[in-house]
């Protein structure tokens, strides 16, 4: 691995931007924040999550649909920025930029991901270890002269000791057993048009109250069969975007 890699924490937050004035989920929906959360923050538009705690995904998504916004809740939140989608430089120089904007700002909600120059394979490794055993997913790898593009780029790239994709639920399979009167696996469609179950992953709260048919689910996988089928699917959580009642103009 190369030097010139910057390596980051992979998070397990909710997914959002800021556009210099509010902030937007993925879905494009405006997230009803506080106006003490986004005081002072910088125009230039930042890419990033909001995030609590490791394991905290559905707390945050739950603080951040409510409305009106629960100031208790959001004090527990911060967003952690990884880009600057509006700088036109590379990834070091936005990284630069951005660790200078953000401080200036003096607001202990808004913050810069920690990142971390590569120095090669074997401490690239061992930071991924560290970062599992302490319970976190992988880590998300930016070469210095990336420049900024939406969505996956060859120069933007995860690194896990396992994959993870998302599907729609399209069923329940019955539970037996322990799990009678309950759900025992959700039936899945991948994008392709590939049908498969998922058993394992769910709490048992989950199983009483399954994921809403058509909701779309975040799964843990190691490969895939010979039928080219998810192996050892574990369901990790709704993936849904947050959304408001306020739509972008």
């Amino acid at each position: 691995m190369s030097p010139a890699t910057w390596s980051a924490k992979k998070l397990d937050g909710v997914r959002a931007r800021w556009d210099g004035s509010k902030l937007i989920s993925r879905a494009g929906h405006v997230i009803p924040a506080p106006v003490w959360f986004t005081q002072q923050w910088p125009q230039q538009p930042l890419d990033g999550e909001l995030w609590s705690s490791r394991s905290n995904f559905d707390a945050i998504s739950a603080t951040i649909r409510r409305t009106p916004a629960d100031d208790e809740q959001w004090r527990t939140l911060r967003f952690m920025a990884f880009d600057l989608p509006a700088h036109p430089g590379t990834f070091e120089q936005r990284l630069a930029t951005m660790r200078g904007v953000v401080h200036g700002t003096g607001n202990s909600h808004l913050a810069v991901i920690a990142q971390q120059r590569v120095v090669d394979t074997a401490s690239l490794h061992a930071q991924l270890r560290q970062v599992v055993a302490a319970g976190g997913e992988g880590l998300m790898l930016h070469h210095q002269d990336n420049r900024y593009l939406p969505g996956r780029s060859e120069g933007l790239l995860k690194l896990k000791p396992f994959e993870d994709t998302e599907a729609r639920v399209v069923g329940y399979v019955t539970g037996k057993g322990k799990y009678e009167g309950m759900v025992g696996a959700l039936q899945m469609q991948a994008d392709d048009g590939r049908r498969f179950r998922i058993g394992s992953g769910l709490s048992d709260a989950q199983r009483a109250n399954p994921p809403a048919i058509g909701s779309l689910v975040t799964y843990r996988y190691n490969g895939l069969t010979v039928h080219g089928l998810p192996r050892f699917a574990r369901f990790l959580r709704v993936r849904e975007e947050a959304t408001s009642t306020s739509p972008i103009p």
